[in-house]
Formats: C-alpha cells, structure tokens, sequence
C-alpha cells in the first residue's frame, strides 16, 4: 500500500513539474492593448459591431482592422476614448448619441414567447412561457438585441430614469 501512495505521489510530482515548464516555456504572449482595450469596451458581447464579443472587437481593434466607431452602445464617448488611446482620428459625424438607453417591456403588448430571453446577453430580461417579460435594469446594456426578436413590438430602448444614482448636474450655458 505505501508502494502504491508513494509511486502516485511521485508521478503527480513529475507531470506538475512537466507541465509547469510546458506552461512557462509554450505560453502565448497576448498584447496588452487588447486587454486594455477590452476593458474599455462595454462588456456586453451583444455582437452589434459584427463580432462574436467585446475580445474579437478589440483583437480588430488592436490590429486597426475595424473603426474606433464599431460599438453602438459605446456611443460617441466609447468612440473617442478608443481613438485617443489608439491614436487615430475618427470621424463621429455618423455616431449617434442619445445617450444610455434601457430596454423596457410594453405589459400591454408582451406575449410572453421568450423570443427577448434568449437572445439577451446579460440575462436582463426576466419572465417565464405566456406570462409578462421585464427587465432588471441594473443588468441590462441597452444593446438592442431584444428589441429586434420581438415579433409584437412590446420591447423599446427608452432612456435611462433619472434617479439620485444616475444624475448628473448640467453643464452651464457659456455665455
């Protein structure tokens, strides 16, 4: 028995040590841009920009293959943060701002066919089969994706409320 325990122990020692060196010698180097850029982004991964999530983006984004102009719910200011840290001029002529938006459920109109739960990226939408859909708006990104699988229209994208944890005091008129 002390046989069996210490010839496990020894090979569990060996292949640790195997794949520590195999860890430390075949490691791929990520580019730190990349992940910088990553964390920039909203973390959404609903796909909108034409990549699978916010990692592919920002791998294109990393490599200038895609526009600093790429994330819908990023709006103007993600689109100027990614062209200073990149370093490129943008043209946000064509990137509308309205601000952040909320997805909310029209209770008149919900149908309850689950369309909207599936295809949301950070589970935001809440219901069961046939019965009323919401939305729990800490969780949702105002990505969209709902909006467009929908067949009744009960979905929209309206502002965010205002409330004491999102206001903002206003900029003063310059005269």
């Amino acid at each position: 028995m002390w046989v069996a325990i210490g010839s496990l122990t020894l090979m569990g020692l060996a292949l640790g040590a195997l794949l520590g060196v195999a860890a430390r010698y075949l490691a791929v180097e990520e580019n730190p841009i990349e992940a910088e850029l990553q964390s920039m982004l909203p973390g959404s991964q609903c796909g909108q920009c034409g990549y699978v999530g916010c990692a592919q983006a920002a791998a294109a984004l990393a490599r200038h293959e895609a526009p600093v102009t790429l994330c819908p719910p990023g709006g103007r200011a993600l689109a100027e943060a990614l062209a200073a840290r990149l370093g490129v001029k943008a043209d946000l002529s064509q990137v509308v701002d309205d601000g952040p938006k909320l997805a909310q459920v029209s209770e008149d109109i919900c149908i309850g066919c689950c369309r909207c739960i599936k295809v949301c990226p950070t589970d935001a939408v809440i219901g069961a089969p046939k019965q009323i859909h919401n939305v729990i708006r800490d969780a949702c990104t105002g990505c969209g994706a709902c909006i467009e699988r929908c067949p009744t229209e009960a979905m929209a994208l309206v502002p965010v409320p205002v409330t004491l944890q999102h206001w903002i005091w206003p900029k003063p008129a310059i005269a």
